[in-house]
């Protein structure tokens, strides 16, 4: 025990003992008063050591204080001059007024003491933050995390290198599932002898085998043309940066066959099982297919990315997957008490006839057929008419409130010329039956309606209304077709192709001639489709605004002050198409709903489905369009960068 603990315990019963002498004296006087005088005396002797003892206790307890005092501030001092993260003190006028030794050492100088903040720390250049806030900072190839507290301007850095290190190897070996598919084999080889098409076959894998090699790539056969491939986030990341340039390479050794090679590929990455990265590459090769095939789809996580995409979809020339979707939809029609048809919201020509062909089909299994329509779109107001004077089809369109009461859960909900469920005249339609069917032409995005009982989408098609006919012949042997039905169904395909001088295959003729020996009148077509001179004076008022960007690509922005329809907004970039030299043509407008519209076509050697997609929208590789909030200017600087972008990227042209 400290030697001034144990005066203080001395101290304490010596006050005790004073209160018994002092009783003991007051008896003794009482008694005797020579001895109470004697008492008295020894208790004066008693009360002087007393005073003394206690002013020794406090002079020991002051130096124990000190002495403790200085050794925690000297091992303090100590501690802060040596501890491993650096401290900044800095004034108001942002200049460095203190650090510890520890910010020489990092910075590799003498001195810091009265530099501007900003100069030795660029980061913090024009950062005046009221409440404490952490960033990372790389300095002299070390990694800090950096703890800035503006309101007793002080700085810590903390050197997280090794976890930094650590984190960007977690990173960059994360697995990575991909599926690699051979979009048109069947098609390449058929007619070839097995000679050719294993020689065929050993040079393009012989291509696809030196890329997996040279990027570390394991890659495993499952089936004739399905291949797994394993890598990590690095080769992705890798891959990525060379914007997959195997397409190309395998495209152009197979140039000199009537329906070149391509490939697709569906990689995913950063998820928490390998089962559902395995369930991620799946869909995003899926997602790559729908699109159209000859590109790859990433997905990150949540984030999807799409490479390549830069030639149109291979028309199939077996019709066996056509056969077999019509009996499944004719399957499915028989066990449903009604359908419901809906397309798009203000639908255009392809919609309606698409809807109407589909009616076609169920009123030939003998089911009840009803189509959704939620305004006119301009272009259809005219076959709208003629469709109002037929008794039997006018009665079979129905307002979104009329089908919300009349659909049940064995209702069949049928979407034509669109796979969005933001895009239907009724999305609230599909949450009420479980039994939906989607048929389209477009390439696939990303919100597909992915719990649809029956998909049938084909991105080499011309329209919808070219694949409802197709479906329509193996519906029933002796389908039988109004004039009216053909009619309408063959303006779809006829708008849809630019009178069948745009995206057409010998299946679109097919089609055609197939509507055309059922009674599809050409004539009609023609007066449905003609223009009235206000619009066609509309539209060359957008066009004297063209100006003509990379050489082929023409951009046309009408007036702020004015609005147009989409459809007129759409024909512009139509025309446009038509001039010489163009090879893609973009229209900017703004819209009576005030929205600014963004129409986009090409001639097939240019996606421009990609480039709508980056501002929010979607559609084909030669027909996209996208509608944008704020300012006409504001859309225009937007599409602009976009183009800049794509063509420093890869090249706007194949």
């Amino acid at each position: 025990m400290p030697k001034f603990l144990m005066k203080r315990w001395h101290g304490q019963h010596m006050l005790w003992a004073y209160a018994v002498i002092l009783l003991a004296t007051v008896a003794l006087f009482v008694y005797n008063w020579i001895l109470g005088l004697l008492f008295i005396v020894l208790g004066g002797l008693l009360v002087l050591m007393s005073i003394r003892a206690e002013k020794s206790f406090y002079k020991d307890l002051n130096k124990y204080i000190a002495s403790i005092s200085y050794h925690v501030r000297k091992v303090g001092i100590a501690a802060f001059q040596h501890l491993p993260v650096g401290v900044v003190i800095y004034n108001e006028d942002r200049k460095i007024e203190w650090h510890n030794p520890y910010i020489p050492q990092m910075l590799g100088c003498d001195s810091a003491i009265g530099e501007l903040l900003q100069d030795i720390f660029p980061y913090l250049k024009g950062r005046k933050d009221k409440e404490d806030y952490h960033l990372d900072m790389t300095i002299c190839d070390r990694v800090y995390d950096v703890w800035v507290k503006p309101v007793e301007r002080v700085i810590y850095f903390q050197d997280i290198t090794v976890f930094s290190e650590l984190e960007h190897k977690y990173e960059v070996e994360k697995p990575t599932i991909g599926l690699l598919m051979m979009d048109n084999w069947d098609e390449l080889t058929q007619g070839m002898d097995d000679q050719s098409r294993s020689l065929l076959l050993a040079k393009v894998m012989g291509v696809i085998t030196d890329w997996a090699l040279k990027n570390d790539i394991y890659m495993r056969r499952m089936s004739s043309d399905r291949y797994l491939l394993l890598m990590n986030r690095l080769t992705l990341n890798n891959l990525e940066a060379t914007r997959f340039d195997v397409l190309d390479d395998v495209r152009e050794l197979t140039e000199e066959h009537k329906i070149p090679m391509t490939i697709s590929m569906g990689l995913a990455t950063d998820g928490d099982r390998l089962i559902t990265l395995g369930q991620m590459a799946q869909a995003s090769l899926d997602m790559a297919l729908g699109r159209g095939g000859d590109q790859v789809a990433v997905r990150i996580g949540q984030k999807l990315s799409f490479y390549g995409g830069r030639s149109n979809a291979v028309e199939k020339r077996t019709r066996v997957r056509a056969r077999v979707i019509s009996h499944a939809l004719r399957d499915l029609i028989k066990e449903s008490d009604k359908v419901i048809i809906m397309g798009h919201r203000v639908p255009d020509m392809d919609a309606i006839g698409a809807a109407i062909g589909v009616l076609k089909a169920v009123e030939t299994v003998g089911k009840e057929g009803y189509i959704v329509l939620e305004g006119v779109n301009p272009s259809i107001h005219k076959v709208m008419e003629l469709i109002n004077e037929d008794p039997k089809l006018a009665p079979r369109f129905i307002t979104p409130d009329q089908a919300l009461q009349m659909i049940t859960l064995r209702t069949l909900a049928v979407v034509v010329d669109t796979h969005k469920a933001s895009m239907l005249a009724e999305p609230k339609l599909l949450s009420l039956t479980a039994r939906v069917v989607v048929i389209d032409h477009h390439r696939r995005s990303e919100d597909f309606l992915s719990d649809a009982t029956l998909v049938y989408m084909e991105p080499y098609a011309s329209s919808t209304c070219e694949l409802v006919t197709e479906l329509l012949q193996y519906i029933h042997e002796k389908l039988k077709m109004e004039a009216m039905e053909s009619t309408v169904l063959l303006a779809g395909i006829v708008v849809d192709t630019k009178s069948f001088t745009q995206h057409t295959g010998a299946r679109t003729f097919e089609a055609a001639s197939y509507l055309r020996r059922n009674g599809a009148d050409s004539g009609v077509i023609q007066r449905m489709l003609k223009e009235d001179l206000v619009s066609y004076i509309e539209k060359a008022e957008i066009i004297k605004h063209t100006e003509v960007m990379y050489d082929y690509v023409a951009l046309a922005v009408a007036e702020p002050n004015r609005q147009y329809s989409q459809l007129l907004i759409a024909q512009v970039a139509d025309t446009l198409l038509e001039m010489t030299h163009i090879r893609a043509s973009f229209v900017v407008a703004k819209r009576p709903d005030g929205l600014i519209g963004i129409s986009a076509r090409s001639m097939g050697d240019m996606n421009v489905q990609i480039v709508m997609e980056r501002l929010g929208g979607g559609g084909h590789l030669t027909n996209a369009a996208t509608q944008l909030d704020g300012l006409l200017s504001e859309a225009v600087v937007k599409l602009r960068n976009v183009l800049k972008e794509i063509e420093e990227e890869e090249g706007l042209f194949e």
